[in-house]
């Protein structure tokens, strides 16, 4: 995977196509490639884990990032590469799978964040959210962006099996909630249904999603660790 990074043209350590040849006629959604260099110095200060290049860990962590940023960032999805073109679809907690048109049209977050809980009772409502209201949310509440790393890999290609954490400091409001400054985490299970060029195939997210949320509502305690199986919730 680092070798494909490479002959993408990739600039940044830990996700490929960003830069190179292979992006010359990408359209970037903010006319530029992203600088992941403060949530790169983020993830390095903070990260549990750091996988030798080359691992098994290391080739997943790779396009779980190059995903993400691609999502965002790549407006068009012929210049997605991290996913199969045709068949990728993801899903959240067990509940239906979208396509990527689909998670497109909504964003990332939103697409993330379902729930089945009624509206009265959901700190954060994917669906009266737009794309960019999405994006604007997250990226006020963490300046120094949103990290995110593999703890283990449960079984290789071409059904992976992976544990992962996502962590930024909340120095930016949510919504009406003011900044407390302390870190918000989570922790989870993915399965990457991967081809043989490890292009994911198929996504299926499981974690808490509402003490995610609730992190957002009061400073999460420090004895909080959350080193804990992840839970499948609906909130």
């Amino acid at each position: 995977m680092a070798a494909a990074a490479e002959a993408s043209g990739a600039g940044d350590k830990y996700r490929s196509f960003l830069h190179g040849e292979g992006e010359k006629d990408t359209v970037w959604r903010h006319g530029a490639p992203p600088n992941y260099d403060v949530v790169n110095k983020l993830f390095e200060e903070e990260r549990t884990k750091e996988w030798a290049e080359g691992s098994l860990e290391e080739k997943v962590q790779r396009p779980l990032k190059t995903w993400e940023m691609e999502l965002v960032h790549k407006v068009r999805p012929e210049d997605q590469k991290s996913v199969h073109s045709q068949k990728f679809c993801a899903s959240t907690n067990g509940m239906g799978f979208l396509s990527r048109k689909e998670v497109m049209a909504i964003g990332g977050y939103n697409a993330f964040l379902r729930t089945t809980l009624p509206p009265e009772h959901r700190i954060y409502d994917p669906d009266r959210e737009t794309l960019e209201s999405g994006m604007a949310t997250f990226l006020a509440a963490f300046p120094r962006g949103f990290a995110i790393e593999v703890l283990d890999v449960y079984s290789g290609p071409p059904r992976i099996a992976f544990k992962f954490r996502h962590w930024g400091y909340m120095e930016g409001p949510f919504k009406e909630h003011p900044p407390h400054g302390k870190r918000v985490e989570f922790f989870g299970v993915c399965i990457f249904h991967v081809d043989e060029e490890m292009k994911v195939e198929k996504a299926e997210y499981f974690y808490e999603r509402g003490n995610f949320l609730a992190s957002f509502l009061s400073a999460p305690a420090e004895a909080a660790s959350g080193s804990g199986c992840p839970v499948m919730g609906g909130n």
